[in-house]
């Protein structure tokens, strides 16, 4: 059997090595000069399945448009001109009530807590090397009205069985010890013991070398002008050069431009290009700095510690595919983390912008479409890097059809007919 996966980020990736395993022969097709040079190439490096958690949840609506207004705001909207933009966003606050947060809360954490397992035995079966530690995440609360409202999330974790860990304010230095820098901006915090961290960039150009061995063929520099099909199948794809290419089946993992390419099969995938932006600071001082992420629940920030590295990242921007970089936003990501953590080098940091491609309801989009050989692996908003491993493992189970091991309800694109 021959698989053309589309697009070589992280989940691309991840779904040619696990296809690869299962003995399909292979080829990825990315228009970067590598693999994760976009959205998988600076995000926020925490693998963090207890904190998988759509956007669209109560009371977002309102903060919404209270954050409009804010200078450090966690969300912004630029108009992007299209009439699209505003049709998704509608479409997300319409999630934004109590049950259709917890069945989105449930579908993401069902993929997410199995993908860090996924993860935890590609480790044992390559010593796959990523800068990565196994610490937990620690979410922080400065109100006092976070700590009162975060049993709903506990209940939903209690539910899925994730260990967690509620910790008032002095507590808090004893996971982080450098927050007894900080502890006076903070009145408490909920970690997850269970959580990892790494760069996933370097994870990917490292997955990709191992996948080569076991026979992928990685085509780079290759952009997909057209898409050619008949008789509710896909027949081949036609590079920017002319080149033709064909494979019995075909995977669509393009993030956040899965959707403008979709449309040329009238397929109609909900993916919004949501912007975020990351620092990564060089660390000067080890005892300012952190061990593993945090999550600044106030400002929607996550502060991850890789070997020598702070990765500073957040926010979420509508502004269609602008990839500019405002100061205003670096200047949010530098006074979070310095207020946290003062030990890094930030004179020197690397400012960076990515596209998450995010569904309204915040669950990817994995599994089969109406052709009867392409599959959908996309729309994982901010949670590529966490949920990754598992996604690929489901697209090559379901490729080859190989049982799965969990359920695919609500993971397709057939939620949204």
């Amino acid at each position: 059997m021959k698989v053309l996966v589309l697009g070589g980020g992280v989940i691309g990736t991840t779904t040619a090595y696990y296809l690869a395993k299962q003995g399909v022969e292979v080829t990825v097709v990315e228009r970067q000069h590598n693999v994760a040079e976009e959205t998988s190439f600076g995000n926020a490096g925490q693998i963090s399945p207890g904190y998988s958690t759509p956007w669209a949840a109560p009371g977002i609506p309102l903060k919404a448009a209270k954050w409009l207004l804010e200078k450090h705001a966690p969300f912004a909207v630029r108009p992007d001109g299209s009439l699209w933009q505003l049709q998704w966003a509608m479409q997300m606050f319409a999630n934004c009530n109590a049950d259709r947060y917890s069945i989105n809360k449930e579908r993401m954490m069902r993929v997410a807590e199995y993908s860090r397992d996924c993860l935890q035995q590609l480790r044992k079966d390559t010593n796959i090397s990523y800068e990565h530690r196994e610490r937990g995440t620690l979410q922080l609360f400065r109100k006092q009205a976070q700590m009162d409202v975060v049993g709903r999330d506990i209940e939903v974790l209690k539910e899925c069985g994730v260990d967690y860990q509620l910790l008032n304010r002095d507590e808090l230095p004893t996971i982080e010890p450098a927050l007894i820098h900080a502890k006076d901006k903070l009145v408490g915090g909920l970690r997850l013991p269970n959580d990892e961290t790494g760069d996933c960039n370097i994870f990917t150009k490292s997955l990709a070398k191992i996948a080569e061995g076991l026979g992928v063929k990685f085509l780079f520099n290759t952009t997909i002008a057209d898409i050619e099909h008949q008789n509710n199948a896909i027949t081949g794809i036609i590079t920017a050069d002319g080149e033709r290419l064909v494979a019995d089946n075909y995977v669509l993992a393009f993030g956040s431009y899965s959707r403008p390419f979709a449309e040329k099969l009238q397929l109609k995938l909900p993916v919004y290009p949501v912007k975020g932006y990351s620092l990564t600071v060089p660390i000067i001082d080890e005892s300012l700095a952190p061990v593993s992420t945090v999550l600044d629940e106030t400002f929607k920030i996550a502060i991850t510690r890789f070997d020598n590295r702070i990765r500073v990242g957040g926010m979420a921007e509508l502004s269609g595919f602008n990839t500019d970089l405002p100061v205003a936003r670096r200047e949010t990501l530098q006074m979070v983390s310095q207020e946290l953590f003062g030990g890094g080098d930030f004179a020197n940091a690397r400012f960076w912008t990515g596209l998450r491609p995010m569904t309204p309801d915040g669950t990817p989009i994995i599994g089969e479409s109406r052709f009867a050989n392409l599959y959908i692996n996309t729309g994982h908003g901010t949670l590529g890097w966490t949920m990754a491993c598992g996604s690929g493992q489901l697209i090559a189970d379901i490729i080859t059809h190989t049982p799965t091991q969990i359920s695919l309800e609500g993971l397709s694109a057939a939620r949204y007919n």
